[in-house]
């Protein structure tokens, strides 16, 4: 029996979703025969690989590399889960959408407490912020969803029975609750 290839990824977001992933604790032993986890923040790899069964993507879509990474995890996955609330609707990350981008970055690194100046090095170094930032199904077309801020293990692991079974992603009416 071949093993579920399962990729996590890392957009705008705080970790959450990641760490709930980890709270599985001893479950992801118990599950770790029949999944293959090849890429991810608790995977070295630096390229998104070819031919992933399904892929958890947590944050939201805040700037171009976001944005191209997603459009690549895409073209490579089978399945396309909006992992948390910030990949399903934006959620704190989107906050910003209230200011421009000048207006965001002047607050914050001309005007602000942390004040320093812009210059050619930061613009090479920093990644360029999208007009607004987007949940994952206003990019790409997303197959599920796993709510909350973060997603509780319980939410996760029934996703991942799921799958390992063979079948749709169901969620009870309380685990498609968000916050």
């Amino acid at each position: 029996m071949s093993r579920l290839r399962l990729a996590t990824a890392w957009l705008g977001g705080c970790s959450g979703c990641h760490m709930s992933f980890l709270d599985l604790g001893e479950q992801l032993i118990e599950i770790s025969d029949a999944i293959e986890l090849v890429y991810g923040p608790l995977v070295d790899a630096k390229e998104f690989p070819e031919g992933m069964d399904v892929t958890l993507i947590e944050g939201a879509v805040a700037n171009f590399e976001n944005l191209e990474l997603l459009q690549q995890i895409r073209k490579r996955s089978k399945l396309l889960i909006s992992f948390g609330d910030c990949a399903i609707t934006g959620n704190v990350t989107s906050l910003r959408n209230f200011f421009s981008v000048d207006d965001l970055l002047t607050a914050v690194y001309h005007a602000g407490p942390g004040s320093a100046p812009r210059s050619d090095e930061a613009d090479q170094v920093l990644p360029e912020l999208l007009p607004r930032v987007l949940p994952l199904h206003q990019v790409v077309e997303v197959d599920a969803y796993i709510p909350g801020c973060p997603p509780d293990p319980e939410r996760i692991l029934a996703v991942l029975s799921s799958l390992l079974k063979g079948e749709a992603v169901t969620l009870s009416e309380v685990q498609r609750s968000f916050g």
